[in-house]
């Protein structure tokens, strides 16, 4: 009954969470780990958790295929430069200093690197959920970044593991085969694994089997790289990367309305369960802490977080001047952000599920017998790292205010482009194809009308003083509110028995459709 019983607490605080988070301007996130630390302290629920395994191999798969599916691939290529170092070079120097630290207050070296390790990538579910209404050259960057650092950060730690418990040895040439292994075994798996994908669905008609080959896809993408001891982080964000540009072209109309409205789903259940589980696990390390005192404990997390903070906020105001004082281009300079506006990006480095399963993750005993040394500790500082990280979003809405970012409008001006430019290109396809497909003149006409009308009210561009524009808001009103009308008429028949549950189902589906695109249609939407 546990199992069931923390279904329900979950979906309760999800929803709880979710409607307490639009009214108040609070992370939910940030309201999901404090539930998790509040369900810690009933005696029944201490139990539950998740082994570290599960994270890694069924969660984190399925996040990161997400949001490395719904990323922008053409400002990656604009930013890599950034996107590399912060997710190589800052992952480097923030485990090492976090090494360093921990070493310096009693920590032996070897788990001082773990921890380091472990606290060192940035979160993509936390980003993504906490940044996610900034500017999207910011957002892109902050997603990128956490989802290949993730990769480094893991090459470190089992590195760092393997020579604690005494199964690797240290020495450049097996740490340079060790990273190039990750990286690059973990971005042919990858890519092995979308070109597969691509051939398969290219063949498939059915949507409801296409998306099963979808959700198939991140989880055989890390057990590939995983099976050759790759970089399974990057095998699944590599192969989300490409099915990104070649997904477009092959899937249909309706597997891409499942594969949105599931995945979305799924994700948004998924990493709440995540926050949640970052609270409970939170509660329960500090609570099973032996090898040290509380309070000291809590020195620790305070310390090891104002290092992963202050690497970040160095890096920021130190690199970008590096940058300009190598790279003079114009195309350079026009990519400069403003020392003010840096600020936002210093500010989100959130940790999260990776730092906790990589924590739990620590092995109980060394080759030798002996416990782990510090395991508990690193499993409290990683937990309360977490959490401080992620309270940096309270303060984010009046960081946001005092970067002054300039309103980007680029999504809207891209989205008005597109939308006429796919209007023109049906308009001067519209005889031709109706000739092909045999059309008579009246449909022709009426399709020219549409058409016509279309691309009249983009030209308009929602201004609320066209005519036309105000013809068409009132047209939508109309219909909509006939909709209702028919969606009563349609449970009435229902209820008096003239129709059967199916067929209210069938008739409610087109209802629902047509209502979906008007709203999507309307300019309050």
């Amino acid at each position: 009954m546990l199992g069931l019983q923390m279904v329900v607490i979950l979906g309760i605080a999800v929803v709880v969470c979710g409607a307490l988070a639009q009214r108040f301007p609070v992370a939910p996130a940030i309201l999901l780990v404090l539930v998790g630390v509040l369900v810690g302290f009933v005696p029944a629920f201490r139990r539950a958790g998740l082994p570290p395994e599960v994270v890694l191999l069924l969660f984190l798969p399925a996040l990161l295929y997400w949001e490395s599916l719904t990323t922008s691939l053409r400002e990656i290529r604009s930013n890599l430069r950034v996107i590399v170092l912060a997710s190589t070079a800052l992952v480097v120097a923030t485990a090492a200093a976090v090494a360093v630290t921990a070493h310096a207050l009693g920590m032996a070296l070897g788990p001082a690197w773990v921890l380091g390790a472990a606290v060192a990538p940035t979160d993509a579910t936390a980003v993504g959920v906490l940044a996610r209404a900034l500017p999207r050259r910011i957002v892109t960057v902050l997603r990128a970044e956490s989802l290949v650092n993730d990769g480094t950060a893991l090459v470190i730690y089992g590195l760092a593991v393997g020579v604690t418990v005494g199964e690797e040895h240290l020495g450049v040439g097996n740490v340079a085969w060790l990273t190039v292994l990750a990286y690059g075994g973990g971005i042919a798996a990858g890519a092995l694994v979308a070109l597969v994908n691509w051939q398969v669905r290219r063949r498939m008609d059915d949507p409801m089997l296409e998306n099963i080959a979808i959700l198939v896809v991140p989880f055989a993408a890390y057990l590939l790289a995983d099976s050759i001891h790759a970089s399974g982080v990057l095998a699944v964000v590599t192969c989300g990367l490409l099915m990104s540009r070649l997904a477009p072209r092959i899937t249909s109309a309706t597997a891409r309305q499942q594969l949105t409205a599931f995945w979305s789903l799924a994700t948004t259940v998924l990493s709440s369960v995540l926050f949640v589980l970052v609270g409970l696990q939170a509660q329960s390390a500090v609570r099973d802490l032996t090898s040290v005192s509380a309070g000291r404990a809590i020195g620790y997390v305070f310390a090891v977080t104002g290092v992963v903070i202050g690497v970040r906020w160095a890096w920021m105001y130190t690199t970008p001047y590096i940058i300009r004082a190598i790279d003079r281009r114009p195309a350079q300079r026009l990519r400069r952000i403003g020392a003010r506006q840096r600020t936002v990006s210093a500010t989100t480095g959130f940790r999260g599920a990776v730092s906790l399963a990589a924590a739990l993750a620590v092995p109980s005993h060394l080759d030798s017998g002996a416990p782990f040394p510090d395991r508990d500790l690193i499993i409290v500082i990683t937990s309360g790292v977490i959490v401080l990280t992620l309270l940096q979003a309270v303060p984010l809405p009046f960081i946001v205010r005092f970067a002054r970012l300039p309103v980007d409008t680029s999504v809207v001006e891209e989205r008005h482009l597109a939308e006429i430019t796919i209007a023109d290109a049906a308009a001067a396809a519209v005889e031709q194809i109706a000739i092909e497909l045999g059309s008579g003149p009246h449909v022709i006409e009426r399709v020219q009308h549409e058409l016509d009308k279309e691309r009249k009210l983009l030209a308009a561009d929602h201004a609320a003083d066209d005519p036309l524009v105000r013809h068409n808001d009132q047209y939508t009103a109309l219909r909509l509110a006939l909709i209702g009308r028919q969606r009563e008429a349609l449970l009435e028949l229902r209820d008096e028995r003239s129709i059967d549950d199916i067929v209210l189902r069938q008739v409610q589906g087109q209802l629902d459709n047509e209502e979906v695109r008007l709203s999507r249609s309307s300019p309050t939407e």
